[in-house]
């Protein structure tokens, strides 16, 4: 085995390769070879370090040396001065983190309150490379399971752990697999919904393009738990970095003898295919996954019967998502006991949030349940941009519901979300400030909802639809007395009477911005002005005379010719020719001009 002096980990994640990582992977090689330190260095593509605001990311072992917003240009200055004369390039350092990573990152405010359970393995494996996350214990759990537990036992252990699904229903994983362990049949299915729709979301594509052997060893645990020899990926065929991950670790695993025949020659058999999704955000409802594995139009389908009695080609199938079962080996080797210290009494463990929005820090974190909305969003986010003004949090997609600043220390569990109307979902948290509108972000959630119905039943199909045109009307300046009442009323009736998860949790974002932001609602409806200045129908851009000068720099970018004037004399605005893109607003240095 080479021995190394240094290691140089390179972000391989979509948003540092979109980034051009990959390029920086290559100049690196190239630059090391050329000054001779072939033998001595090593790169490695990881997936994802959470950290993505400040991507690409680059980190120098054994330093530490954490270097952001790494250009394919400051790679011979890191190899030259780091890698060959020992000069740490202070310039490309994050806040100057150097170090152990267990010390440096530790102590970058965006790690310090995660636990990475989920994405242990993300960023400091190469997730192309088998034998690194076997390094890290890989498959220990499952050669655990094979050769010193029974069946029964791994599931008492899911169970006492306290693992609740991490896609969004927050169902007992122990309790489902036992169900589906009861069942008597011939064959039964492991499934891992990996198709991730939610506006924002990323967790699920992180997991897999950074761990992907964490899936498929836990899809094997379930396997051998409930009595089947084969399981799904079903995976977004918009990931294919994800996708191209899973097809080398299952060519692997197979390989080295982990899935197949007799693993561990214990003559258990496991195998697993992928799947690429439908392209339906409705697929990611476990009913409709299962109908699209088998080949037909994505629809869901009544329950009961459930899916662990009655599932994918009429067999008792269980189906997790990926952060699900990212935890599971690490809950084996380390017991139920480790897990449950975690968390909160109902809700254990950690969870994963794809950090988006109007927040400094976007990225990927894991924290422990019960970390509150305001530790995430000023401790670890690093709190709001040009220092505006917190206003809500989206959680849950657009199955969610939006946190008002009045809830912003209420702790992140399953129970305490849905008590103040949201929901965990599987993971997106969007973050949104002072100049955010909540009627217009009730409409855009719905609107995607409405687009990404299957139709099949009539609450959402034409329910939602309904709520949509009176949103739509109330944003273009046309509310009417009741409209808020309709759509209360709407919400409540399709929540009751829609077919799957997906239509009963569509009215969410609405009925939540109605209970917190109800005045922005009676604002565009009987004053007929957006409170946040975002919705351009109530919109007017005024020019203050007594602060234009008359430099014409406004006139010269308005491209419908709508602001005129006479040189150092203040211009004014044809509101009738007027169409609101704002490009007058952002040239003028003098804040002469603005939106009323």
């Amino acid at each position: 085995m080479d021995i190394f002096r240094s290691h140089v980990l390179v972000c391989g994640g979509t948003g540092c390769t979109s980034s051009d990582s990959l390029k920086i992977i290559d100049k690196m090689n190239e630059e090391i070879t050329k000054a001779g330190l072939e033998k001595e260095v090593k790169v490695v593509k990881t997936g994802c370090f959470g950290l993505c605001e400040v991507g690409p990311i680059v980190i120098v072992y054994p330093e530490g040396c954490f270097y952001s917003r790494v250009k394919v240009d400051d790679v011979a200055e890191i190899v030259s001065e780091h890698l060959l004369k020992g000069r740490i390039v202070k310039r490309l350092l994050y806040k100057e983190a150097a170090g152990d990573i267990e010390t440096s990152l530790n102590n970058v405010g965006f790690y310090k309150k995660q636990k990475r359970v989920a994405l242990r393995n993300c960023g400091v494996i190469d997730p192309e490379k088998i034998d690194e996350y076997i390094a890290y214990d890989g498959y220990k759990a499952l050669g655990t399971c094979l050769t010193q537990y029974t069946p029964q036992q791994v599931i008492d252990i899911i169970k006492d752990s306290g693992l609740r699904g991490r896609g969004g229903g927050g169902f007992s994983t122990g309790l489902k697999w036992q169900f589906c362990h009861n069942e008597k049949n011939d064959q039964k299915y492991v499934i891992c919904n990996a198709d991730e729709g939610d506006p924002g979301a990323f967790m699920d594509r992180s997991v897999l393009e950074g761990d992907p052997h964490a899936v498929l060893e836990a899809m094997a645990i379930a396997g051998y738990a409930i009595g089947s020899n084969m399981g799904y990926i079903y995976v977004r065929a918009e990931y294919p970095i994800a996708v191209k991950r899973l097809e080398i670790a299952i060519g692997q695993a197979k390989e080295y003898g982990l899935l197949g025949k007799n693993i561990f020659d214990t003559g258990f058999d496991f195998d697993i295919e992928i799947r690429l999704g439908a392209g339906a955000f409705v697929c990611g409802e476990e009913t409709a996954l299962m109908v699209s594995i088998e080949g037909k139009r994505g629809e869901p389908t009544p329950k009961p019967p459930f899916p662990a009695q009655k599932g994918l080609f009429g067999k008792p199938t269980i189906i997790n998502n990926v952060e699900t079962f990212a935890n599971i080996s690490q809950i084996i080797l380390k017991g139920a006991d480790w897990f449950k210290s975690m968390g909160t009494e109902k809700s254990k463990g950690t969870k994963v949030f794809a950090l988006g929005g109007k927040i400094n820090n976007t990225g990927l974190v894991e924290i422990p349940m019960g970390t509150t909305l305001r530790e995430i969003i000023y401790d670890i986010g690093g709190g709001i941009p040009s220092g505006k003004a917190f206003k809500a949090a989206q959680t849950g997609g657009p199955s969610g519901g939006c946190i008002p600043a009045s809830h912003l220390d209420t702790p992140i569990d399953y129970d305490s979300l849905t008590a103040i109307g949201s929901m965990m979902g599987s993971g997106g948290l969007i973050v949104m400030d002072e100049d955010n509108c909540m009627v217009d972000v009730a409409r855009f959630f719905l609107d995607f909802t409405v687009d990404e119905s299957c139709g099949k039943c009539p609450p959402c199909r034409i329910g939602t639809k309904r709520m949509l045109e009176i949103l739509e009307r109330i944003v273009a300046g046309q509310g009417e007395d009741g409209d808020i009442e309709k759509l209360q009323k709407l919400g409540e009736n399709i929540k009751n009477a829609a077919l799957c998860g997906l239509g009963k949790t569509a009215p969410n974002p609405v009925l939540s911005t109605i209970k917190y932001f109800r005045d922005e609602y009676e604002a565009h409806i009987y004053d007929k002005k957006c409170p946040a200045g975002h919705c351009k129908a109530l919109l007017n851009y005024i020019i203050d005379k007594s602060k234009c000068i008359g430099c014409s720099a406004c006139a010269k970018v308005c491209p419908v010719g709508a602001i005129t004037g006479k040189i150092k004399e203040p211009f004014e605005i044809d509101q009738s020719k007027c169409i609101k893109c704002g490009a007058c607003i952002g040239k003028c240095k003098f804040g002469a001009i603005e939106k009323k």
